[in-house]
């Protein structure tokens, strides 16, 4: 297991960041307990979860995965100080938090001590914000014209932004927050926030958690390259493309269990025919190699330069291990130049 520091935070994370969004649906207490125990064997020293896990997210199961790692942190005290620990403040959208409302100042100080609460932790080392007020390029939306950018308010959106970084600065201040990140932003986000951040005297954003795989590089390079030169970790999420990319839903297929037999939050599945096509393309190209597809597919991520930790999810501790595996291979300059003629002809799978 490689390291790498957060961004500016000076932490030092793990090539592999732990996802546990499946923790509470499709793993249980003791699901979790063997993949922590895992992981942390592994080398694995950064976790990340959200107030809305377990996915696919319902008011019944609303912060259980938060709860789930509270459990296990409440009977590994010794191990906290070892961890990198993530969570998020969910954005606008549902009902049964907070009203559906967006994220505020007054938003933050809530949301944060009902996480703090749950997670059984005096501090949370990363606080990110799940994603903008604003609708944004982001869940299927990055096609043109899905949205209209030049109808957003630019006055009513930064001073929104003024009043979340008086919340993030009173939770630094507070010591209940060591650092805090984005997600699912956009490069005119991370410079709002550099540029309001230097106004306000606030500490600027470490880090931030977009989709990002061998099916989805929209962040390739622009919004990659900002975050490189100016200090803030990158990390993929669903590197898998929601498990496209393990071949397991090739032709259709819907295994007993799996994340695709569930609902999927506003239809988003990814098995749109080009995703399809380049999947099995990149499932041929890994049995030539003798690797597996997810291999595969993780390996490439984490070559791509600008990647500071890649997030993985697992449901069972086989497919974890397989993941973490992943991370010890290098792929050489031909399977890399295969990859990118996929990759040319398939440059945006869903």
């Amino acid at each position: 297991m490689q390291y790498h520091v957060l961004g500016s935070s000076g932490l030092k994370v793990s090539d592999v960041c732990l996802g546990t969004m499946t923790w509470g649906i499709q793993n249980t207490q003791s699901d979790a307990d063997a993949q922590l125990a895992l992981a942390l064997e592994r080398g694995v020293n950064v976790i990340d979860t959200a107030e809305m896990y377990p996915v696919p997210p319902n008011s019944d199961t609303y912060g259980d995965t938060e709860r789930i790692l509270g459990n296990w942190l409440s009977r590994h005290s010794d191990k906290r100080s070892e961890l990198v620990v993530m969570t998020k403040i969910v954005g606008s959208g549902f009902t049964y938090i907070r009203n559906g409302g967006p994220i505020t100042r007054t938003g933050i100080a809530t949301a944060l001590d009902a996480s703090l609460a749950r997670l059984k932790t005096d501090y949370i080392d990363v606080y990110q914000l799940h994603w903008p007020n604003r609708s944004t390029p982001h869940f299927g939306k990055h096609w043109p014209n899905r949205l209209t950018p030049s109808c957003i308010n630019r006055e009513q959106e930064v001073e929104g932004m003024r009043d979340i970084l008086r919340g993030i600065k009173a939770a630094l201040d507070a010591g209940k927050i060591r650092h805090w990140g984005l997600s699912d932003d956009t490069p005119w986000g991370i410079h709002t926030f550099l540029m309001l951040c230097h106004e306000m005297s606030v500490p600027k954003p470490v880090s931030i958690q977009n989709e990002f795989s061998l099916l989805h590089q929209k962040d390739w390079p622009y919004l990659i390259e900002m975050c490189a030169i100016e200090d803030i970790a990158y990390l993929p999420w669903s590197p898998l493309a929601t498990g496209m990319l393990s071949g397991k839903y090739q032709n259709e297929a819907r295994p007993a269990g799996s994340r695709w037999t569930l609902p999927q939050r506003q239809g988003l599945f990814r098995n749109k025919p080009q995703a399809q096509e380049a999947t099995a393309r990149y499932v041929k190209l890994a049995q030539d190699v003798g690797i597996t597809p997810a291999q595969l597919a993780l390996a490439w991520c984490k070559q791509v330069d600008g990647v500071t930790s890649t997030i993985i999810g697992a449901t069972s501790e086989a497919q974890l291990s397989e993941n973490i595996n992943a991370f010890s291979l290098h792929l050489e300059a031909p399977v890399l130049d295969e990859i990118s003629n996929i990759i040319r002809q398939y440059p945006a799978g869903f």
